[in-house]
């Protein structure tokens, strides 16, 4: 970010800029990207699991507009509890969101390889893996720059696509069973539905959310933060979420049930059916583009948070503080992400994904938690807070987080867990046991 004054990062960004920088992180078309993965979980009510998503999410929203608020700065998850519970706690908790920022590059080319697979079966899936993280990696390492201007044409092409989809789907509905096929209430529940899988769909429906938190880190150059952030993280859950519970009780209506050929490509196979080939070739190519800008932004995320841990010491600084003498981007880390997106290779959409929102689900816990801690703190200085903004429905937020949670993925709980152990071995290090705080990162980022 260009630094004007030399003192801080410049605020321009306002209420419509935040919000649509938080539509576009989310990528609208991922709804259509996991519907498959979801579907098998919910037994066929994939627009209930987002419903359950969505309600945590605003619960966590309003708790993230509340810190933002009281915390103007950039840093997001890690700043909030840092400064809100204890500087130990942070750490863990930037520890974790590291987790999300890792993995989140090595999802988006899953998505994208499963649905060309699905279109070019004969194309080993590994070519596509390794096509997209050599490409964007490429691209990462030159220093390529998206700029507004696309990210916004990019928006208007998603919204286009997910639109014709939607209308598609319900004409092939109407078609199908009558106008009052359209009022049947099988996409929320049906013979095969549980609370369990509910769960467990919405433990992966939470995915698609991950967006309103990030533009927190934009809170130092946002107009009038206090107001205009609490403003855009619910407006950004709210319509994200009205999106894709639209769009999936659309296309569970067209698809009832979670028979699919390929669950992780599940959405193709639809678009073939209620739009024949030319729709089912453009929904590829709007999914396909999609994934492929959200690779680049994520790896290139990835790799300014490493090293913005290298230059504060938080990580080696001789391996991830280092910047490229002629591109002057951060290449060992673009290519670290890079490596680690080859685990993609030997794993599916629903773990890979669980991964993310473990992270996620554990930072959002523990920014509820710092909501709750403010007040304590608060009420103690003789100040009064707010109960049902400051307490309850940050419990509430809280508990459904940790619901969801223990409804992921075994593997990536287990993997999770242990991401968890190595961060506080790595916090013991370097506190020397717990003997003095351990380094702070600096969220004033450098031209690159």
């Amino acid at each position: 970010m260009e630094n004007t004054s030399g003192r801080g990062l410049t605020r321009a960004l306002t209420l419509r800029s935040v919000v649509l920088f938080g539509l576009a992180y989310m990528t609208p078309l991922i709804v259509l990207g996991t519907f498959g993965v979801v579907a098998e979980s919910t037994g066929g009510a994939v627009p209930t699991a987002y419903l359950m998503a969505l309600l945590a999410m605003l619960f966590t929203a309003h708790s993230y507009g509340r810190m933002a608020a009281a915390y103007p700065v950039a840093g997001s998850a890690y700043t909030y509890v840092r400064r809100a519970i204890d500087a130990r706690v942070g750490f863990l908790i930037g520890w974790a969101t590291l987790l999300d920022y890792f993995f989140l590059p090595m999802v988006i080319w899953l998505i994208g390889g499963a649905y060309l697979q699905a279109q070019f079966p004969a194309v080993p899936f590994w070519v596509w893996i390794v096509g997209f993280i050599v490409l964007t990696t490429a691209l990462n390492v030159r220093g390529i720059k998206t700029a507004e201007r696309a990210n916004n044409l990019l928006m208007a092409f998603q919204v286009l696509v997910i639109v014709i989809f939607v209308v598609l789907s319900l004409l092939h509905v109407t078609h199908v069973g009558g106008v009052g096929a359209l009022a049947s209430g099988a996409p929320f529940g049906n013979h095969a539905t549980t609370l369990a899988g509910i769960s467990a769909g919405a433990a992966i429906a939470a995915y698609s959310f991950l967006g309103f938190d990030a533009v927190t880190t934009l809170t130092e150059e946002t107009v009038a933060p206090e107001r205009t952030m609490p403003r855009a993280i619910l407006l950004i859950a709210l319509i994200g979420g009205g999106i894709f519970v639209v769009v999936a009780w659309a296309t569970q209506l067209a698809h009832p049930g979670s028979d699919f050929d390929d669950p992780s490509s599940a959405a193709f196979e639809i678009a073939k059916t209620i739009g024949g080939d030319l729709f089912s070739s453009v929904f590829l190519a709007g999914l396909v583009v999609a994934q492929f800008a959200s690779g680049i932004a994520a790896q290139a995320s990835t790799s300014r948070l490493l090293y913005a841990m290298g230059r504060d010491s938080v990580l080696p600084p001789k391996v991830f503080g280092r910047i490229h003498p002629r591109y002057r981007t951060p290449a060992l880390n673009i290519l670290l992400t890079g490596v680690v997106g080859l685990i993609a290779l030997g794993l599916t959409v629903e773990t890979s994904t669980s991964f993310i929102n473990f992270g996620a689900f554990v930072a959002f816990t523990f920014v509820n938690v710092a909501v709750i801690a403010t007040f304590v703190r608060e009420r103690r200085a003789g100040r009064r807070l707010g109960v049902l903004g400051f307490v309850v429905a940050p419990v509430i937020g809280a508990g459904v987080d940790v619901w969801l949670l223990v409804h992921l993925d075994g593997k990536a709980l287990m993997l999770g867990g242990v991401w968890l152990v190595l961060g506080v071995c790595y916090l013991t290090y370097l506190t020397r046991g717990f003997r003095r705080p351990p380094p702070e990162m600096s969220f004033e980022e450098e031209g690159a």
